[in-house]
Formats: C-alpha cells, sequence, structure tokens
C-alpha cells in the first residue's frame, strides 16, 4: 500500500515537473526565435534603406527586451510569492504566447508606418517581463515540488529547457531554410516560428492550468502571507541577495561566453567557416543538455558546493588557456573539443544554480529572492558580455575579454568558498521537516 502511494506521489511530481519544464522550453525557444530570425524580418518593420541599420534597429529592441527581464523577475516575483507559483506561471506564458502572436501578425512598415517598430517594441516588452518572471518562479516551483534527496537532479531541467529552447529554434531555422526560399522567408516565413511558438505557448498554459500548486506555498499562514513578495522582507535577508548576485555573476558571465560569444569568435578569430561552426555550435550544446541532469544528480550525492567549486577553480584557472589556444588552432575537431571542455566546466553552475538560489530563502519570499537579483546580474554582467568581448576586439585587445572572464569567475569563486553547502543549510528542507 505504502509502496504504492509513493510511486503514485512520484508520477505526480514527475508530472509537475514536466508541465512547469516544458513551458520553460517553450518561453527560451519564443526569446530566442526573434535574434534567430532576425535577418530576415528587419526591413519588414523598418524603412528600406541600409540592411546593417535594419538589424541594428532589430538588434536594440532585442536589448531592450533583454533589460527588461529585471523588472519582469520583480513583478512575477512578487506575483507568484504573493498569489502562488502556479498562478504565476501561467501569466507567464500567457504574455510570452501574447507577445509571439503580436510579432507573427503586425502588418509591416510599408502597410502601418511607424505603428509597425512601436508595436515590436511592445510585444518584447511583454517577451521581456515573461521570460524574466519565469526563470526565479520556474526555478521555486521546479525546487519545491522535488523530492528530497532528488532536488538538484529536478531542478537542473531549469538548464535543460533553457538551453533545448535555443537548439528547437535553431532547428525551426534550418528546417525552414530548407523548404522555403530566401525572398519568401524574408516576406512571410519568419512569421511561422512566431505562430509556431505563440501555439506552443497555448498549450502549455493549458497544462500549467493543471498544474498543482507546491505544498510549501499553500501552507504559508495568514501573516506569511501579508508580508510576501514585497522588498521589504527581501532586505530582510540581505547575505541571501548579495549571495545571489555572487555566485550568478561568474556564472552568467561564462555561460554566455561559451554558449553565444564562442560561435562569433570561431568564425572571426579562428577563421572556421560558419557551417562548420553551426554544427559544432549545435552538437556541442546538445551534449552540454544531456549534462545538466547528471551533475544535478551528483549533486544530490556530494553537495552542491563540490560543483560549484569546481566550476569557481577551473573556470578561473583554464579559461584563458582554453581562448588562447583556441584562438591558434584551425581543426574543428580541436575547437568542438575545446568548447566542451568549457560547458563541461561551466555545468558546475548551470546544472545547480537554480536550486542553490532556492535553498537561500523562505517560501513566503523565494521566487522574489531567486529571480530579482539573478535578473539584475544577468542584465549587467550576461547581457553585455558578448558587447565586451567585441568591444575589446575592435580596439585590438581582445585577450583582454579571456581575463575578464576569468576574473569575473574568480569573484563568484569567493563566493561559494565562502557560502558553505546549501543544501546543508536548505531553508526547503527546514521548512518541510516543521510541517
Amino acid at each position: 500500500m505504502t509502496q504504492s502511494f509513493d510511486s503514485a506521489k512520484t508520477r505526480r511530481i514527475t508530472s509537475n515537473i514536466f508541465k512547469g519544464s516544458v513551458g520553460n522550453l517553450i518561453e527560451w525557444y519564443d526569446w530566442y526565435v526573434y535574434s534567430a530570425f532576425a535577418v530576415y524580418f528587419s526591413a519588414e518593420f523598418f524603412p528600406e534603406g541600409d540592411s546593417t541599420s535594419q538589424l541594428l534597429n532589430t538588434a536594440a529592441i532585442f536589448a531592450v527586451g533583454f533589460l527588461m527581464r529585471p523588472i519582469g523577475s520583480l513583478l512575477m516575483g512578487r506575483y507568484a510569492d504573493r498569489h502562488g507559483r502556479r498562478a504565476a506561471l501561467t501569466l507567464s506564458i500567457s504574455l510570452m504566447a501574447g507577445g509571439s502572436l503580436i510579432i507573427a501578425v503586425t502588418p509591416s512598415y510599408s502597410t502601418i508606418g511607424v505603428l509597425a517598430p512601436i508595436i515590436l517594441v511592445l510585444a518584447r516588452l511583454l517577451q521581456g517581463i515573461s521570460v524574466g518572471g519565469e526563470y526565479g518562479t520556474s526555478a521555486t516551483y521546479l525546487s519545491e515540488m522535488a523530492k528530497s534527496g532528488r532536488r538538484g537532479f529536478y531542478s537542473s531541467f531549469q538548464y535543460v529547457t533553457l538551453v533545448s529552447g535555443q537548439l528547437v529554434a535553431l532547428g525551426v531555422q534550418i528546417i525552414l531554410q530548407q523548404i522555403i526560399s530566401e525572398p519568401e522567408m524574408k516576406s512571410w516565413g519568419w512569421r511561422i516560428p512566431f505562430v509556431i511558438g505563440a501555439m506552443g505557448a497555448l498549450a502549455v498554459l493549458w497544462l500549467r492550468r493543471t498544474m498543482d500548486e507546491s505544498e510549501q506555498f499553500s501552507k504559508l499562514d495568514s501573516e506569511s502571507r501579508a508580508s510576501a513578495g514585497t522588498i521589504r522582507a527581501l532586505m530582510k535577508y540581505p547575505k541571501a541577495v548579495l549571495t545571489v548576485v555572487g555566485l550568478t555573476l561568474g556564472g552568467t558571465v561564462a555561460f554566455y561566453t561559451y554558449t553565444t560569444y564562442l560561435q562569433k569568435f570561431m568564425v572571426n578569430t579562428v577563421g572556421i567557416q560558419k557551417e562548420i561552426v553551426s554544427w559544432i555550435n549545435f552538437i556541442a550544446l546538445l551534449i552540454f543538455v544531456i549534462l545538466q541532469p547528471l551533475a544535478g544528480m551528483l549533486s544530490d550525492r556530494i553537495g552542491r558546493r563540490s560543483l560549484l567549486m569546481g566550476f569557481g577553480i577551473l573556470g578561473t584557472l583554464l579559461t584563458v588557456p582554453l581562448f588562447l589556444l583556441m584562438e591558434q588552432t584551425k581543426n574543428p575537431f580541436a575547437a568542438f573539443f575545446l568548447m566542451m571542455v568549457g560547458l563541461i566546466i561551466v555545468t558546475g553552475y548551470t546544472s545547480i544554480n537554480a536550486i542553490v538560489k532556492a535553498e537561500l530563502f523562505p517560501t513566503e519570499i523565494r521566487a522574489l529572492g531567486v529571480g530579482f537579483p539573478y535578473g539584475l546580474t544577468v542584465a549587467v554582467f550576461g547581457g553585455t558580455a558578448e558587447f565586451v568581448a567585441l568591444w575589446l576586439k575592435s580596439i585590438g585587445e581582445e585577450p583582454l575579454f579571456f581575463f575578464y572572464v576569468a576574473l569575473c569567475i574568480a569573484v563568484s569563486l569567493i563566493v561559494y568558498w565562502r557560502m558553505g553547502e546549501s543544501s546543508k543549510s536548505s531553508r526547503i528542507e527546514a521548512e518541510q521537516d516543521a510541517s
């Protein structure tokens, strides 16, 4: 009887984790589709003229959406702590669906004039709020729903779905490039991936409406609910807030360096053909996705701090040599190997950063505490990593970027060394034991 009950409970947990995770995948698919297809739709939203200017305008709107992420994490984190994780995740995917659908159906500049880019900006603002709020709320939900002793494994799916969204967007682009001509892609084909994203988000909306609310949120007493999700309540935990900033700093810079900038580095600096680099990137990211739950499972056995320390030490010591070696090679297989070494190192952060942050905060402030300091740090450091790299390259000092990445990781290493083992002082476990 007990075994049957445990089996049913495990299936229920798995179902809820799936519904939360697949929504995260769709969120990030919709987010990446914009940058993947910008080369095709930029002329549709801006006046005829220089294609570079059109792309810059489109990129600027992408940046605006990126800067909305801290605001989204603040608004949605507060909403999740006051009204529940399920309600916030449902709202988040609704905003993303709306943003994608708006982009898909907005007439071109030649039809409605300046209203076209204005509507595009508004749609990206919605998506920025959505994806900003998704991280903290999703990380909180996955952490709270997972069974004790398996939280590292289940929360690792945060980055599984994040990177998978990027891979799916790339896959859709590759397929459309094979079946639609470039003129057709620029005319109407670019709308297809946004329609796919909107339809996928609507399907996830239905799934999320059937999710269970986390037990820990459901058990919040009236006194805790009264102060839930407020900045005042968050400021009662300054050490935890600063810890989130510190442990995110090196991780987000390293993540965007190895998953976004490295592709351009292989083309512009190393000189490998774009088509080959695309395959290197795709295969490496696919392996990276597989590594996440394995590392999360490992953290449940040996602790979170060991993985973070491994990332901090290896990232600090090997980032500069890895890039200097890659700079000298022209061999695609060697470049792939070096990229994989970097991604394996980064896995020590990506696989468990969600659960570590969630373990720092009590239930009534967890979604805001996880999401808001993370969103600020990513906007300031992760979102600017590529810009810093390209600027240093433009002035002939590209190697300084390698040292910049290593320095950021070194700062986080100090935080990992001082913070102790989060699973042993986990507020999630403490609250569960007390209930």
